[in-house]
């Protein structure tokens, strides 16, 4: 595994004299770090999920996201670049299989597809990606960049976020069905599927840096990664707010029709 580097490396900003020299301190700050930095504490997200939001918003979010679902798969290939364990290599290629599905079986894009499709967006304009805000598209194309630059112990650590992602999907799914009679189960189904996909995964994630962050400065790398995704994240929720909550679309996004 390479070295951490420490030149240049962010402090905490959760909190200064934070002791990392366990794995199990580091699970903690870990967990605080989601308590506390989660998209699920998101305002827009409080909207589409209270059923404030209308359809065309709606629609936005689920247009804008899709850029990160699809990406996902490419980001994935990119951390089992970063390997020259092949169990390392086994252990993350189901979560390629996962968003990109296999001959016969449907993965996770397809099934958001399907969410998109339900909203009544065209498919062929969602995957051209034309319509996404600049902010959706900078946000995710760091995240790939940063599982190809950063060491792949924080490659892997970026991936965290799931450990949080089940209690957000329930959420979601519950109060959209509640809230909007142009949402059903079947275009759910990414969500639903996602809670036994998820812990799985952060399972695996949570393991790995446990094992593999042995030094103060390893565990401190560890918690940053899972601070940038969390920033990943945000800024994306960040955008779709400004843009169609605030109503300041830039040139080139997605215009929802009035309804």
């Amino acid at each position: 595994m390479n070295a951490v580097p420490t030149s240049g490396m962010t402090a905490l900003s959760i909190g200064k004299g934070i002791m990392l020299d366990s794995a199990e301190a580091m699970e903690a700050t870990l967990r605080t770090i989601g308590a506390t930095r989660y998209h699920s504490l998101h305002p827009f997200h409080r909207l589409l999920h209270g059923g404030k939001l209308n359809k065309g918003q709606v629609q936005a979010w689920a247009l804008n996201r899709y850029y990160y679902q699809s990406t996902i798969p490419l980001k994935d290939a990119m951390v089992m670049t970063r390997f020259r364990d092949r169990m390392t290599r086994v252990e993350w290629r189901h979560r390629i299989e996962d968003h990109d599905g296999d001959l016969g079986s449907e993965g996770g894009i397809e099934r958001w597809l399907k969410l998109t499709e339900g909203l009544g967006l065209d498919t062929a304009y969602v995957e051209s990606t034309e319509g996404i805000l600049p902010a959706t598209r900078f946000a995710v194309e760091a995240y790939v960049h940063f599982c190809r630059d950063r060491t792949p112990l924080e490659a892997i650590a970026s991936s965290l976020t799931e450990l949080f992602a089940p209690n957000l999907h329930e959420e979601r799914i519950s109060g959209m069905l509640k809230h909007y009679d142009f949402v059903n189960p079947d275009i759910m189904s990414y969500f639903s599927r996602r809670l036994t996909q998820a812990p799985r995964d952060a399972g695996f994630a949570l393991d790995y840096v446990k094992q593999h962050a042995r030094t103060p400065a390893e565990r401190e790398a560890v918690c940053n990664a899972l601070i940038f995704k969390t920033n990943v994240l945000w800024v994306q929720l960040d955008a779709l707010y400004h843009a169609y909550v605030d109503d300041h679309i830039p040139p080139g996004a997605f215009v929802p029709q009035a309804s």
